[in-house]
This record gives structure tokens, C-alpha cells and sequence, in this order.
């Protein structure tokens, strides 16, 4: 028996924001400022936290902090599978923001029983959209 696993490639979505890396840092790695373009939260940037998102009709999602570098790095775990990531870089005054979703296995299937090939693809659909409502949020 094989413990192999069926991965799918990461989601990764890279931005240059017009806007120093501490403002970029506080729009990613605060409860406030992840509320503002992605979801309701009771995060805190210290490693270990386990907080939630308030993902509306999917309820409170799980989370947990498992790695804040200030200003350059956040991640967490979400829900049962995934990780999320946030790296920043500064390049000339402005912020290069790259966002990597991992965890995706064609075997397995999400809490809400859909399989993760079908949600991979909405979430990569869907973090184009939130990518937009975060430049307007910091670029405002």
C-alpha cells in the first residue's frame, strides 16, 4: 500500500502594491486589516494562535498561526487541510505580495464533503477577486 499522495499544485498569486511593506504587513497581519478584504476574524500574529474566519454560510473556519517573520512572512493553518501564506518583499519603496494556498489533494474532500479538485479551482477563482478588494484596501 502507497502512502502517496494525489497533489495539486499550489495556488499562488503574486502583487506589487504602490505601498511601503509596513502597510502591506498591517493589511495582511492584523484582525482588522484581514477583515477588511478577506473575512471577520479573531486573529493575533503570534505563532501557535488558533483563531477563526468567519466564512459566512460555511461557518467559523479553524485556524491556526504557524508562522510570523515581521514585516516579510505570515502563515497559518486553515480549516483541516490547508495553509495559507503571505510573503513580503520590499522592491523600491513598494511591496512585492505573493499568497501561496497549499494542501490541495485530489483525494480528499473539504469539511463540507466537495472534493478538493472543484473548491481548488473556485478558491483560485476567488482569491483573484479578493486580491483586487486588498489593493484597493491598501492602495486607498
Amino acid at each position: 500500500m502507497s502512502n502517496q499522495t494525489n497533489t495539486l499544485p499550489d495556488i499562488v498569486q503574486t502583487v506589487v502594491f504602490n505601498a511601503p511593506i509596513q502597510k502591506v504587513w498591517d493589511a495582511v497581519a492584523t484582525s482588522e486589516g484581514i477583515a477588511a478584504w478577506f473575512m471577520p476574524n479573531n486573529f493575533k500574529p503570534e505563532a501557535g494562535y488558533e483563531f477563526h474566519l468567519e466564512a459566512g454560510p460555511f461557518g467559523n473556519s479553524p485556524c491556526k498561526v504557524t508562522d510570523v517573520t515581521p514585516p516579510n512572512r505570515l502563515s497559518f493553518a486553515w480549516g483541516k487541510d490547508w495553509s495559507l501564506t503571505f510573503e513580503l518583499k520590499d522592491v523600491d519603496g513598494k511591496t512585492e505580495f505573493t499568497l501561496i494556498h497549499s494542501g490541495w489533494d485530489a483525494d480528499k474532500v473539504t469539511e463540507f464533503n466537495q472534493p478538493h479538485s472543484v473548491v481548488r479551482e473556485m478558491m483560485a477563482n476567488g482569491w483573484t477577486g479578493i486580491a483586487k478588494k486588498l489593493t484597493a484596501y491598501i492602495e486607498a
